[in-house]
């Protein structure tokens, strides 16, 4: 809202929400994130439709990230017993930051990273209950490594945890370094024209043939 109320009245801008998977389809364990999530999409859909409705220039895109290999799961507060990690291999922080620019720089409503943020999405809308019951099995033991937690570990739930931790977290050796969800995602008017193009070349040698 503060960034909107300068964009408005230059009629211009472009206002970026980084969202989450997983505000579509909440996890156990990070019921307070799920819902900070869940919030900013309702947010999302109504502003776009007040701009839209006031025929402002300024656009709105929220992009929806699966996890990523930060360093947030090594300073988080937590009550496990073992160190937090991401449910699922995570992608580099550098393909994140591919998707943000990108959505920065389209007229797109929404920009969803990564295959398995497409499959919490449509899971979800398709199965939700078993989705549950999945979860409820594998969710605890799934986001957490077989590391205990050490007695003396900060957090920065207070107050930020002192040094340069770069961008990087501790999943370098797992972590996906590209997504060719995210390039499909970008490049999907061009593939849509060549599809209707084989289409159209393939019907006419049907008709041909005849």
């Amino acid at each position: 809202m503060a960034a909107l109320k300068r964009m408005t009245p230059r009629d211009r801008g472009h206002v970026v929400l980084v969202g989450s998977a997983l505000a579509y389809r909440g996890i156990p364990l990070q019921s307070a994130y799920c819902g900070a999530k869940h919030a900013i999409q309702g947010f999302h859909d109504s502003i776009r439709s007040e701009l839209l409705h006031a025929k402002s220039n300024v656009r709105t895109t929220m992009v929806q990230l699966p996890g990523v290999n930060t360093p947030q799961f090594d300073w988080i507060r937590t009550t496990m017993p073992d160190k937090p990690r991401p449910a699922g291999p995570p992608y580099q922080p550098e393909i994140a930051a591919d998707a943000i620019h990108f959505a920065a720089h389209s007229n797109r409503k929404s920009v969803k990273l990564g295959w398995p943020t497409l499959e919490a999405i449509w899971g979800d809308r398709l199965a939700s209950p078993l989705v549950d019951r999945y979860l409820a099995r594998t969710g605890f033991s799934g986001q957490q490594s077989k590391i205990p937690v050490s007695p003396d570990r900060r957090d920065n739930l207070y107050e930020p945890v002192p040094g340069d931790h770069g961008a990087h977290g501790r999943f370098d050796d797992e972590a996906r370094t590209n997504s060719s969800q995210l390039w499909i995602t970008k490049h999907r008017v061009m593939l849509g024209m060549a599809a209707a193009l084989v289409g159209g070349l393939g019907l006419l040698g049907a008709r041909t043939g005849r």
